[in-house]
């Protein structure tokens, strides 16, 4: 059977002020070289572990999943739900045994590494559990079937049992600067409040690296796999304007009660494609020069990148626009939408309309 594969770009200009998102072993922000010069860098897994934080907030619970080595007090919870007669000590000694027939590890009761579980499947090996399960395979098949919606996005990596494996359907690229940026340090004091009149001095003195940056952000979805993933069309939309809207609103929480950081994308693209996805940081290889400030400017390279990307790929099925300003520079390459939720109902209705088998 022919497959109609259909994928989603995502583009983002975002402006961040002095700020520390993501740090690395020294306290430092993160950084990268690029085009030759240094940039500011926010990595794929932090954007992606405040995308899942914002899935869990403004998502359906049971459909979002649990990542940890927790996850036979996990079960164990859900087998209590259901038979509130179990004790504690059973329904862990139930979850253990299940969770070790489906193939995965555990020592005292945890897991040998952090797991990723859907609370579908925990709500179905809970219940194998209460039956009695011994089928390994079927076990397995529960562990398998019904993936959460950020472990079909994210993906799922089990060492103990590759057939508990799932491949991510979306990949997140590093957001880093569209312009060279250079560290700034905050040397900050604190005083004491009750230290005597006599002791003007600090009681605690320090210093905190930051940058500012104009950040392009990119991720895409293969629209089809994370289809057959879920099971249906239904499903596979409200998975994908939920991750839209997530990474647009989410932010990384790195440092954030220090400076306060909470900024939005002010350039939005969301293209469907259907010969594959481009990422357009290549716009960016040349570093952005300050002209009284570089978001304009970003959106401008964007814009000329996504047209010439356009001598290559395959014409897009739809591209839509939302901006800060009515005059931006990204209303060019797509339909310009008046808010996010304009955006997602024409991107939901163009993958309902799509067919993808």
């Amino acid at each position: 059977m022919k497959t109609n594969n259909l994928y989603l770009d995502i583009h983002a200009i975002q402006s961040v002020p002095p700020s520390n998102i993501n740090r690395d072993d020294t306290g430092s922000p993160k950084t990268a070289q690029y085009g030759g010069a240094t940039r500011a860098r926010v990595s794929s897994q932090c954007w992606k572990k405040a995308m899942r934080d914002y899935f869990l907030s403004h998502g359906e619970a049971g459909k979002v999943g649990v990542r940890t080595k927790d996850i036979v007090t996990y079960v164990a919870e859900k087998i209590r739900e259901k038979d509130a007669m179990k004790s504690v000590d059973e329904a862990m000694e139930m979850a253990d045994k299940v969770i070790n027939l489906a193939g995965v590890s555990t020592k005292d009761y945890k897991a040998k590494a952090l797991f990723f579980l859907g609370n579908k499947q925990a709500e179905e090996l809970a219940m194998a559990a209460l039956r009695n399960v011994q089928d390994k395979n079927e076990i397995k098949l529960i562990m398998k079937e019904n993936p959460a919606i950020d472990i079909a996005l994210f993906g799922r990596m089990v060492a103990d049992e590759p057939m508990l494996n799932e491949d991510a359907s979306c990949q997140v690229a590093h957001a880093i600067s569209t312009h060279a940026v250079s560290g700034e340090y905050d040397y900050f004091t604190a005083i004491d409040d009750l230290s005597p009149e006599d002791n003007a001095g600090a009681g605690m003195i320090g210093t905190i690296e930051y940058n500012s940056s104009t950040l392009y952000r990119y991720a895409d979805i293969a629209v089809h796999e994370l289809y057959h993933q879920l099971g249906n069309k239904e499903a596979a939309i409200s998975a994908v304007t939920l991750f839209i809207e997530a990474f647009i609103k989410s932010m990384p929480t790195g440092k954030v009660n220090t400076f306060a950081n909470q900024t939005l994308p002010q350039g939005i693209i969301v293209t469907l494609r259907s010969d594959r996805p481009v990422n357009l940081v290549s716009a960016f290889e040349e570093p952005v020069q300050a002209k009284g400030g570089y978001a304009k400017e970003s959106m401008a390279k964007l814009a000329a990148e996504y047209k010439k990307a356009e001598k290559i790929v395959q014409p897009e099925i739809a591209s839509f626009v939302l901006t800060l300003e009515e005059d931006s520079p990204l209303t060019a390459v797509g339909k310009q939408e008046k808010n996010l939720d304009a955006l997602l109902h024409d991107v939901g209705g163009t993958i309902e309309e799509t067919p993808m088998v």
